[in-house]
């Protein structure tokens, strides 16, 4: 059935969401992520509230959106309910307050969780797409995310299509899903440029309800430069994966690695890419960010397969400019599948995440500062950290000039487990837990990632604390956490 459908500016197509209507929006980052809807339902929002309405969305995305998206709508009260991730100021302090109920998930999950009914229907999918058909083929931009899932479940669809992204950007996408059970089937990627699906999403017309044409950038990820502290911890993760080749549990030709965003991963990714030892090798990942674009071209990198393209603008228009080049060396896949636990085991990934926390034990906190705020959520690093073939957790041992220390004697609240932890890496040293006992696995934390600042406390504990398999002196074990929250140091 072919068919055409409004063509409705963003403030229009946002009176077509109703007041607790479950919203789900495309991309995964602002990479596809919708760009005029968000500020459109806020200031929907704001005028429902004026008029003493009620109005505020749940809203399901695939990772973060835009911090601008999510602010804009925290700041207008528009909405009571977020899942699974978020980075946005503005929305972690209404969370923190309790002002926004927030559902924390592994990212892997999200879609399967959405075809199971656990959260509901959606009523409205906003989708930024580069094409679409009258009959329902719609192609994707920069992010996948759960877009296909929410596609496919959602009641009504606002589609953003967006004339700013090269339409050969629909070559990168690969749409499969792997069903539910008992039906799923084997999802058969055996390297990470392995293609197994679509380059479109097919919908039924009909469930299409507005398309807002837009012409905007995604938001960019720009980050700090890099900084020294970034680069020590970079340097000993090189050293340790070159280690790991010396002695034969890494294969001569690599294996495929996974890199969380942000300043240290960019720094160790291109560190990587500094070292004549380390061969060209391919990525399996949630996300491709800058510096793997810039070793894309360099050689470095074979190929990647990730769910978005967190790059800046300038890197992004560089990728459409040379897409002859990049079209056969990035995949981009819906995040249940990016994120998938049985294709991260079997292609043997090498995860690399960044933590909040760690405690003497190897147990990790990558969500919540002291025990109690949010910072932005689990996202991926759980798929990749419980699954992968090695999974090591990257920190700076100290933070705020040595008033936090990163290793505690015991986590106040615990994401990752002792049991899945490897390594941890600080700018101190290398920790490699594989095969110790619970006090080795300490005193080498201790030894080779605690800041000498906190070196001598951390010993004193575990050597004076009672127990037997684990020492805890259960009196003091949040010290660190309590001298914090009252002087502002833990050093107290």
């Amino acid at each position: 059935m072919k068919q055409s459908w409004p063509r409705l500016n963003a403030d229009e197509a946002a009176d077509i969401i109703q007041h607790n209507d479950m919203v789900a929006f495309s991309g995964f980052t602002a990479a596809g992520s919708p760009k005029a809807l968000p500020a459109a339902i806020a200031r929907r929002a704001r005028e429902r509230h004026q008029m003493q309405q009620p109005f505020q969305i749940r809203l399901l995305t695939g990772a973060s959106i835009s911090a601008a998206a999510d602010d804009a709508l925290s700041e207008a009260d528009a909405v009571s309910w977020r899942a699974p991730y978020q980075s946005a100021a503005g929305m972690r302090q209404k969370i923190n307050q309790g002002q926004i109920k927030f559902v924390d998930l592994h990212l892997s999950e999200v879609a399967q969780m959405v075809n199971y009914g656990f959260f509901g229907d959606i009523d409205i999918a906003v989708i930024e797409a580069s094409a679409l058909t009258s009959d329902g083929k719609i192609w994707l931009s920069s992010g996948i995310g759960n877009a296909p899932t929410w596609l496919r479940k959602a009641k009504k669809i606002i589609i953003e299509l967006n004339h700013y992204h090269n339409p050969r950007v629909a070559e990168f996408a690969d749409i499969a899903t792997p069903g539910a059970p008992p039906y799923r089937h084997s999802v058969a990627i055996f390297s990470p440029l392995d293609r197994i699906g679509l380059h479109y999403v097919q919908v039924e017309p009909q469930k299409i309800v507005a398309v807002v044409d837009t012409e905007l950038p995604d938001a960019g990820n720009v980050l700090d430069g890099a900084k020294p502290l970034c680069q020590q911890i970079a340097d000993n993760v090189v050293t340790f994966l070159l280690h790991e080749m010396a002695q034969g549990r890494i294969p001569r030709e690599f294996l495929p690695l996974q890199s969380g965003v942000g300043n240290i991963n960019n720094a160790v990714m291109a560190r990587l890419g500094e070292s004549p030892d380390i061969p060209a090798f391919m990525m399996y990942s949630e996300v491709l960010q800058e510096s793997v674009a810039h070793l894309l071209e360099a050689g470095k990198i074979l190929g990647v397969s990730a769910s978005s393209l967190t790059v800046s603008d300038k890197t992004l228009r560089n990728i459409y400019d040379n897409m002859d080049f990049f079209a056969g060396r990035i995949v981009l896949r819906p995040q249940e599948i990016s994120n998938n636990p049985e294709i991260i085991r079997r292609l043997g990934v090498i995860a690399l995440n960044v933590g909040l926390e760690f405690d003497i034990y190897g147990h990790a906190n990558s969500t919540h500062v002291a025990g109690a705020n949010l910072m932005n959520g689990i996202g991926g690093s759980g798929d990749f950290e419980r699954n992968a073939y090695l999974s090591v957790f990257m920190a700076p041992s100290i933070a705020k000039e040595g008033k936090i220390s990163t290793i505690v004697p015991m986590c106040s609240h615990v994401d990752h487990s002792e049991h899945s932890v490897k390594v941890i890496i600080t700018e101190q040293g290398i920790a490699d837990l594989r095969g110790l006992s619970p006090i080795e696995r300490a005193r080498t934390i201790i030894d080779n990632c605690a800041h000498p600042l906190y070196r001598d406390y951390l010993h004193r504990y575990l050597e004076t604390a009672p127990g037997g398999h684990l020492h805890h002196d259960l009196s003091r074990v949040f010290e660190l956490h309590t001298n914090l929250l009252n002087t502002g140091s833990m050093l107290g």
